[in-house]
């Protein structure tokens, strides 16, 4: 149960004894050889916007040694101006060719790609205009510079090769530097894995979780549309290994591989453990960038750090496994200037904590945020004790199910009460409802659960729910003909989450031909109300629909044998 202390003595010596002894027994999962993408650029650029800017810009990328650009203005200049003057300074060599757009056709210009690959065109009333081509006999632009009033890729994190730019900026001459820099081979991580078959996008032609779609800030994650379902794509190029929508992603289908998350998980919790064997008390565990520990000083010496290539790699279930694991505390390091997108989603993700220790009877402060630079509130002393009871063993295979273990674990240390909590909107927690009166048992909700939280009966007709593998994805309330199944959000504080139960059961309607049970009274009471004006029902053929599939062949071969002229008239 929960701890209150108000003084908590501390022998900092000795935590961080304990700390460095951890690190020493348990390294950090680092993937050294992770899969990479490349990219290759000759530094041919498109540099767009006002007139004037564009043109000094094009001069001050060729004399860092860029071929000459391709010109696009977007905007023209102020009344009075001329560029007679860059035009000489640009040099004889500096061939360089131009297009002038109105401000109807500047809105319809469209970028694609990344670093060495971007496409950019002018869409226009009947064709489109291929700029690449038009201005650079080229396939794709590699460099865009952006100095328009309003970027038009107007991203937190756009792709490599891409800058926006106000010409009056203080870091133009660094910006015009490194984009004259990107010329060459260059490779970077492949940071993220995809399991389709976990994933609980799209199932039959219906659309289930978005979650991943709503938390890049390069919208590298894009929903793409197949004959009949669509699938979740990551762009390896536009990625910048943010992570959030790996630790967004309910069932584990995106999982992130620096390090992955469940080698994260079981190295935070060896540390735990090692910290605890070598004496250590009351460890604050701090998620942070590893960019931010290289420019701080040493934390307290109860402050055990888990650094991140980013921070969004780490979600609550992350969080939470700390606290299950041992830690009195976690804080969670923001920076500032983090894209608006990762922001919200760490947001949301404490708001998700809060809601969870709230429901499970745990103050919900055990979870707090931090920011950078603050020392104080870093090494601040826990206003908690850690949880009692026996340190955290995960088992689970797959995210959700190491997830249910931590809230199991975290069920036996509170005192959870039983009732369903309120969580943020979107949040994967809740049940359904399922209408009896209405659910015919056709199971077509089962067939597009992407997880084991529906099932059906093994030996009789039964539709049977376990909510603590449910996801909220929707596709089952999609999928189900006769509109019998609701949502029910919200966290369950109850150890019935993680029972099976049945939702539906109904007595097997058994053929009335061989006597074998083959579907229920409900599904041949509803075909026969739909098909009762169908040709091929008509007459005491109607019956065929009371019979099982073997028995309603012979029926049919059988009225052939009999009146085959009025079976080819059907």
């Amino acid at each position: 149960m929960n701890q209150r202390i108000d003084i908590m003595p501390v022998d900092d010596d000795r935590n961080r004894q304990a700390r460095e002894a951890a690190r020493q027994r348990v390294s950090w999962p680092v993937n050294l050889t992770p899969a990479s993408v490349g990219y290759r650029s000759e530094g041919h650029a498109l540099v767009l916007g006002n007139e004037r800017d564009v043109r000094r810009a094009a001069r001050a990328l060729h004399d860092r040694g860029l071929p000459p650009p391709a010109l696009l203005f977007t905007e023209p200049m102020v009344d009075g101006e001329t560029h007679q003057e860059d035009e000489a300074l640009l040099g004889d060599t500096a061939v360089m060719t131009s297009q002038r757009l109105s401000r109807s056709q500047a809105r319809s210009l469209e970028i694609e790609g990344y670093l060495g690959h971007f496409s950019v065109r002018l869409a226009g009333e009947d064709d489109t205009l291929d700029l690449a081509r038009a201005l650079a006999n080229r396939e794709h632009f590699d460099l865009v510079l952006d100095l328009g009033e309003t970027p038009l890729l107007a991203l937190e994190l756009p792709p490599p090769g891409y800058v926006a730019l106000a010409w009056p900026d203080p870091q133009r001459d660094e910006q015009l530097e490194a984009l004259a820099g990107l010329v060459g081979e260059f490779d970077k991580p492949r940071y993220f894995q995809i399991d389709h078959g976990l994933c609980a996008h799209s199932a039959s032609g219906y659309t289930g979780c978005t979650r991943c779609l709503e938390v890049c800030p390069a919208d590298a994650v894009k929903s793409h549309q197949g004959r009949i379902d669509a699938w979740i794509e990551i762009d390896p190029f536009r990625c910048h290994g943010v992570g959030s929508c790996s630790s967004a992603c309910p069932t584990g289908a995106i999982q992130f591989r620096l390090p992955e998350t469940a080698r994260q998980q079981e190295t935070l919790l060896a540390w735990l453990a090692a910290y605890r064997d070598a004496g250590g008390t009351a460890p604050v565990v701090r998620f942070v960038e590893a960019d931010d520990l290289a420019t701080e000083s040493d934390a307290a010496g109860h402050v055990l750090d888990i650094p991140l290539e980013e921070l969004g790699a780490a979600g609550h279930d992350q969080w939470l496994t700390a606290l299950a694991g041992g830690a009195a505390e976690v804080r969670i390091q923001c920076r500032p200037g983090m894209p608006g997108r990762l922001t919200a989603f760490i947001d949301d993700q404490l708001a998700q904590a809060h809601a969870l220790l709230n429901a499970l009877g745990h103050s919900p402060s055990r979870v707090s945020r931090l920011t950078a630079g603050d020392a104080v509130a870093r090494d601040a002393l826990p206003g908690e004790a850690p949880l009692e009871g026996a340190p955290l063993v995960l088992t689970g295979s797959d995210k959700r199910e190491r997830l249910d273990q931590v809230l199991d674990h975290l069920t036996r240390c509170g005192t959870p009460d039983g009732q369903r909590h309120a969580m943020p909107t979107g949040a994967a927690y809740g049940g359904l409802a399922v209408d009896g009166e209405a659910c015919t048992l056709c199971l077509s909700c089962v067939s597009n659960c992407p997880t084991p939280a529906l099932a059906a009966g093994d030996d009789r007709p039964l539709l049977s729910f376990r909510e603590a593998d449910c996801v909220q994805c929707g596709l089952c309330a999609e999928a189900c003909p006769e509109d019998a199944i609701t949502l029910v959000p919200g966290f369950l504080a109850d150890a019935a989450r993680g029972e099976r139960r049945a939702q539906h059961e109904e007595a097997a309607f058994p053929c009335i031909r061989c006597g074998k049970p083959f579907a229920t009274a409900s599904t041949v009471a509803t075909l026969k109300a739909k098909l009762a004006d169908h040709p091929y029902f008509a007459g005491d053929a109607l019956a065929r629909l009371e019979m099982c599939e073997d028995c309603r062949v012979k029926d049919v071969w059988q009225a052939m044998a009999r009146d085959p002229e009025s079976q080819l008239k059907v």
